[in-house]
């Protein structure tokens, strides 16, 4: 597989798929993307290799007592569009009624559904706010996975939490995810919602076994 891009230190793969569903998708439909998260770079570096008008258009789940700690870190993300979440109250809570309220506009919204940083190289159990997400959403979103290495590289985690030049990037964009099948089937069989949400992260949570694996590949072949 050959890169989309490449420059410095980062190679992105598939970046056309992101851009399309950015771009391209019908007037209405909302779009969800969802990555592993092991920095707290992640969303800025990896969302950030886009084009600047569709980096712009994005908002992002973010931890309440990390990200809005302090009045001036409220005000800033909240101008970078951040939702605020409060890890550990489960998927009925305000910040996540608010992305989906986002979703029903037709928004973006990306997630990271592992639900902090993973510093081990297994996957977190994802949690099931991001099968909500796209189970209440009046339109069903289109989904885009992606998977990054590096990026602990580049900002590593541990004090004294400085970023790190010269350090390699490997994205992979996946092919987008339909759901909209999956969440009528469960309908017409009367599956109660929490089933549904699982089913739906349970299939997010597969398509990012395979996507590590790919990423991986496309990593280490570039050392």
């Amino acid at each position: 597989m050959k890169p989309t891009s490449e420059f410095h230190f980062v190679k992105k793969y598939n970046f056309d798929i992101l851009e399309r569903s950015v771009e391209d998708r019908p007037d209405g439909v909302p779009l969800v993307t969802v990555c592993n998260h092991t920095s707290c770079l992640d969303d800025p570096c990896c969302v950030g290799l886009m084009k600047m008008r569709n980096v712009l258009e994005h908002t992002t789940l973010g931890a309440r007592e990390l990200l809005f700690s302090t009045p001036l870190r409220s005000a800033f993300f909240s101008r970078a569009k951040a939702i605020p979440v409060v890890r550990g109250d489960g998927v009925y809570q305000k910040g996540v009624d608010v992305a989906i309220e986002q979703l029903n506009k037709g928004e973006w919204i990306h997630v990271f559904p592992e639900g902090a940083i993973n510093v081990n190289d297994t996957i977190k159990r994802l949690k099931w706010g991001v099968g909500r997400l796209i189970a209440e959403a009046q339109v069903t979103p289109i989904v885009v996975p992606f998977w990054h290495e590096g990026m602990d590289d580049v900002l590593p985690n541990r004090s004294p939490y400085i970023p790190k030049i010269m350090k390699r990037v490997t994205v992979l964009i996946g092919e987008p995810m339909e759901f909209t099948e999956t969440i009528e089937e469960y309908r017409k069989t009367k599956k109660n919602a929490m089933e549904t949400r699982k089913l739906i992260t349970d299939l997010i949570q597969e398509r990012f076994k395979e996507l590590k694996v790919e990423t991986q590949l496309l990593h280490n072949k570039w050392r």
